[in-house]
């Protein structure tokens, strides 16, 4: 399944669209560990199949999905039988979701919808994967049309999910959740509009009303990672897009998404992709002859 691999780094060619790539795995072959620029989202149909990230063990069942993020490494254990939904998505998709973007951090480093937990809106996203592999193989005209919208209509429900957890703040009363989880959306909206600024921690945590060590402990809990790492990677999110833009140059696409130096933005852009910007460009190139 595997088409290239350099280093840890799979180039995913989209030879059918350059928006997704679909396959309905049966293979009884374990792929090691390897990261892509493309959002992955696995669903078994039959038997059970294994990702690990970040070393540790996520056993899925049929019909419980994972979403693995951008740039996350990851590797898959196959059993001797099986059939597995095995679908990659280019965040050009996912970006025309309104609001997406603040929530994505919840996505980190992975997300798990178990088909037991009695969510509708789980069901509705396990009906959607194999409505999008009909779609895919029976080619019919205005096919990819389609399948992007499945795909928006996918992630909406996903988001909704990750977002109305009951436990985003542990220790807030249920009547207090979802004012907090207002507010820290916003401030997550704010962030993704302004990160190619110097933000300011204690500005904004003044802006959402809360004093500075009480947004470091909430900004955490809401979005999962720290208010710099938020910050860090919706710069890198900036610069993947930027990257892909011929014209700029490497040291125009540090100042633009945000980074005070080359030097700080190529340190920073390896530990988070495993290469270096030029050759991340390089692989988008590659990816879409």
């Amino acid at each position: 399944m595997i088409e290239e691999l350099h280093g840890s780094k799979e180039t995913v060619l989209h030879t059918v669209s350059k928006d997704f790539k679909f396959y309905m795995n049966h293979e009884y072959e374990n792929y090691p560990p390897h990261w892509h620029s493309e959002m992955e989202i696995i669903m078994p149909v039959e038997e059970n199949y294994t990702i690990i990230l970040d070393s540790r063990e996520y056993v899925l069942s049929p019909l419980d999905i994972i979403v693995i993020p951008s740039g996350a490494s990851h590797e898959l254990i196959a059993p001797p039988q099986g059939t597995r939904i095995i679908f990659q998505v280019s965040h050009s998709i996912v970006r025309e979701v309104n609001g997406f973007d603040s929530i994505y951090n919840r996505f980190f480093p992975c997300a798990v919808f178990r088909s037991d937990s009695n969510e509708p809106a789980q069901a509705k996203m396990a009906q959607l994967l194999q409505d999008i592999s009909h779609e895919y193989e029976e080619n019919h005209p205005l096919w990819e049309a389609s399948i992007h919208s499945m795909v928006i209509r996918f992630f909406v429900l996903a988001g909704r999910i990750c977002i109305n957890k009951a436990d985003t703040f542990p220790g807030v009363r249920q009547k207090k959740q979802q004012a907090y989880i207002d507010t820290f959306f916003s401030v997550c909206t704010y962030l993704n509009d302004h990160c190619t600024e110097q933000l300011s921690l204690e500005a904004t945590a003044r802006m959402a009303g809360f004093s500075k060590s009480q947004f470091i402990r909430l900004f955490k809990e809401y979005s999962g990672t720290s208010y710099y790492e938020y910050v860090t990677r919706r710069r890198l999110m900036r610069a993947d897009i930027l990257l892909g833009e011929p014209e700029y140059s490497i040291t125009e696409v540090a100042m633009q998404s945000g980074f005070n130096s080359l030097a700080t933005f190529n340190r920073v852009f390896k530990e988070h992709h495993h290469c270096t910007p030029m050759e991340y460009r390089k692989q988008i190139r590659k990816a879409i002859r």
